[in-house]
């Protein structure tokens, strides 16, 4: 049995983790009640320590086992090692909230895919992966707010995940480019004659404009996720929500940015965003004529 001081000091280090690393998850998570926070804080720190294994530096058979070795330790939380401070809070935080632990091995099989330099031929290829490395957060953050049971809410929560999964890929699609990765299905890209490798400009920005469309149909659907969580659970997936689709408004009126630079929402906007969403104001995000806040 894990004592409270450990406890405690497990949920400082993965709320400091989450406040250090996530750019745009923490905007949400400061949102929710105490006990929600830190074990939405928990999920990410796990989440994160999986995800470092996959972008690390070390070679693929390294990060294999590494992956191997997370979901050995997802089988066996029934005692965590004491040092290890957020395998203690995920502990907890899963008899707490009951979270679904077969959520984080989907994350892991998603990381396993980019070990493996998976590549997708159709968007329905893509949505798989997606599913498993965004939508399993979405099944692990319903657990958190406790509406987990209600009808419809997993679909929806996995149908979010692609939706900021594919802005995701879109933010860093010249990035994983030049680190090997492909994401985007290799039907659109050559539906608009941008070569296998995204490297000419042009048509990248076609693409970029295709799969645009697509991230906005799967926003329409993840947001109906909303209605079915309390004011505070709400709050906080609105923010995280809105922050995403405010970044994708931004690729989508200028495709031809991400083949440039890594676009990005300013700080004081997600900062509105944040406060929007407590307050309840209208959909996260807004929509692609939306004003920016001065």
């Amino acid at each position: 049995m894990t004592g409270a001081p450990t406890l405690e000091r497990a949920y400082r280090e993965c709320e400091a983790i989450t406040g250090r690393e996530a750019k745009n998850f923490a905007y949400g998570i400061r949102l929710l009640r105490g006990p929600e926070r830190r074990a939405l804080s928990a999920v990410y720190a796990l989440a994160r320590r999986i995800d470092d294994i996959g972008d690390g530096p070390d070679a693929p058979a390294a990060k294999a086992d590494a992956l191997r070795a997370v979901k050995k330790d997802l089988a066996s939380l029934e005692d965590p090692p004491p040092d290890d401070l957020v395998l203690v809070a995920i502990a907890d935080a899963r008899t707490r909230f009951g979270l679904p632990m077969d959520a984080f091995v989907d994350l892991v099989d998603g990381c396993e895919m980019d070990v493996a330099g998976t590549t997708y031929e159709t968007i329905e290829d893509l949505v798989v992966y997606c599913r498993r490395v965004a939508g399993s957060i979405g099944r692990l953050s319903l657990a958190v707010f406790g509406a987990a049971d209600r009808p419809g809410a997993v679909g929806l929560a996995d149908d979010l995940g692609v939706a900021l999964q594919l802005t995701n890929i879109l933010r860093d699609v010249r990035e994983d480019a030049e680190r090997g990765r492909v994401y985007l299905p290799a039907a659109d890209a050559a539906s608009v004659g941008c070569p296998a490798d995204l490297s000419d400009a042009a048509a990248l920005a076609r693409l970029v404009a295709v799969e645009c469309d697509r991230a906005e149909r799967w926003f329409d659907r993840g947001l109906q996720l909303l209605p079915m969580l309390d004011h505070r659970s709400r709050a906080c997936v609105g923010a995280m929500a809105g922050i995403y689709h405010r970044l994708l408004v931004r690729i989508s009126r200028d495709p031809m940015a991400v083949t440039r630079q890594r676009v990005s929402v300013p700080t004081p906007e997600k900062l509105w965003v944040a406060v929007s969403a407590l307050a309840g104001l209208g959909r996260p995000g807004g929509g692609a004529t939306a004003a920016v806040p001065r």
